[in-house]
């Protein structure tokens, strides 16, 4: 038996023996190079037909916006340019700081250089997301992601009071998510430990640099150049801010907190092997059901699953190899999370409201 199937919060894969995790491990690290060594032309022309659209989207949306006093011309800007952030920051920037596409030895598309159209800077969302999400996933105490430092969404996490406001100020956190975002890696309950002040004031400088061009570009320059039409650009713009970020929340927390996701302990880390971080990520994931544009306004996250195994590889290859990786779980007698948009929201809020109580109430997967 091996040490990951002695760990009673772990049922997931219990059933399974060292050596059939390991064959678990050995077959997905083959579709990753079965999919990595295939990669070409098809590849380029889908991230320029992407690139395209979304820049097209936000010319012609502002544009649009410069007619807001114009009801139709306010409501088309507003959607083109909701479109296009939600473009630029699910499909392309999110993918792009994976490294997605380094491969192309785009300076454009460099993940080293890259800064999206977000309050976050693009280096402190990768420590934040690309190292300690990713690497820790679901992880109570190390995943910063679990509860985001403001929400319990694990029975792991100790109960205060405070929680029981938390199906309150989990719509403030949804709201203005990208806010969230710029703030999360300043990990202040690390204040006096192994972090000091002088690199939060570095980390909060490059915050208030990125933030000050945000807030200046959506709020200031663009409603300016309106001129009389201030007011109504300045409202588009506001707007499709809300929409990117209640559109993100959505996404990417379920992706991670939907009835059946496991959550794990620090203790569970030691020793694991690749095949076992494979698992986690399996466990520790959930997907979305949706067709193919979908899909693209998901960044493919819709298929956080994959994109948890293969945060690297181009996502638009997710669905393709979606089928592959749930045969692999029925092959292993391993659950494949999925649902409907609303069926899996429905069950985030479920536990948001369950963990907001002492206590709580253990899911499926860990009762």
């Amino acid at each position: 038996m091996n040490r990951l199937q002695q760990t009673p919060t772990t049922r997931g894969w219990r059933h399974l023996s060292a050596e059939q995790v390991e064959a678990f491990g050995a077959e997905i690290d083959a579709i990753r190079e079965e999919v990595m060594s295939s990669l070409g032309e098809h590849d380029v022309r889908y991230i320029r037909r992407i690139l395209k659209t979304q820049r097209y989207s936000e010319i012609a949306g502002r544009g649009l916006l410069f007619l807001g006093f114009l009801p139709p011309a306010w409501l088309a800007g507003t959607a083109l340019l909701s479109l296009s952030k939600i473009l630029e920051n699910m499909e392309i920037g999110h993918n792009v700081m994976h490294g997605q596409w380094d491969w192309l030895k785009d300076p454009a598309l460099n993940s080293a250089t890259y800064e999206w159209d977000n309050t976050c800077p693009s280096a402190q969302w990768k420590h934040s997301h690309n190292y300690m999400h990713h690497t820790f996933t679901n992880v109570v105490g190390k995943d910063r992601d679990v509860g985001y430092g403001i929400l319990r969404m694990s029975e792991e996490q100790p109960w205060h009071p405070v929680y029981l406001l938390q199906p309150a100020y989990n719509w403030i956190l949804a709201g203005l998510f990208q806010w969230g975002v710029a703030l999360h890696d300043l990990e202040f309950e690390r204040l006096g430990k192994d972090k000091s002040w002088a690199e939060v004031r570095q980390q909060l400088r490059e915050i208030w640099k990125k933030s000050r061009r945000q807030v200046l570009k959506d709020y200031l320059l663009f409603p300016a150049l309106a001129g009389p039409g201030f007011l109504f650009t300045l409202a588009g713009n506001a707007t499709a801010n809300l929409v990117r970020n209640l559109w993100a929340y959505a996404v990417i927390f379920c992706g991670h907190f939907t009835d059946g996701v496991e959550m794990f302990t620090e203790d569970q880390l030691d020793g694991e092997s690749r095949a076992e971080w494979y698992l986690r990520q399996l466990l520790g994931s959930s997907n979305l059901e949706g067709g193919r544009a979908f899909h693209i306004l998901t960044g493919h996250l819709s298929h956080q699953i994959e994109h948890h195994l293969f945060p690297d590889m181009p996502a638009h290859r997710y669905a393709e190899i979606g089928p592959r990786v749930q045969a692999l779980c029925e092959k292993y007698d391993l659950p494949y999370n999925t649902g409907s948009l609303p069926r899996q929201f429905g069950t985030v809020m479920k536990r948001i409201l369950r963990m907001a109580l002492p206590g709580g109430r253990k899911t499926a997967a860990t009762a």
